[in-house]
């Protein structure tokens, strides 16, 4: 059961969790951090918890050796942060 369904680690889905985690975090950053784009407000929060999903688990492929470390793991970063940026500004605005 320990046999890699494809042939090649580079040709595994897991290679794009990276920059996948990187785009949404950027959106998720973007949408919460520039005033002229808050029309993308509404979909920071899904953004930022997408980019910290793909992030992790990109990261847990990354250290595996499959895909790209780093990249994940700024794309968790920025989705960590856009995600919270978000939440923040919920809480200010509902107070």
């Amino acid at each position: 059961m320990s046999e890699r369904t494809v042939p090649d680690p580079a040709a595994s889905p897991a290679v794009l969790l990276g920059p996948t985690a990187l785009f949404f975090g950027v959106v998720s950053v973007l949408g919460t951090a520039v005033p002229r784009l808050f029309f993308l407000t509404p979909f920071t929060a899904l953004a930022g918890a997408l980019a910290l999903t793909f992030g992790m688990t990109g990261v847990h492929y990354g250290r595996r050796g499959v895909g790209r470390l780093w990249v994940a793991a700024a794309g968790a970063v920025l989705g960590l942060l856009g995600f919270g940026a978000f939440m923040s500004l919920l809480i200010a605005f509902a107070a």
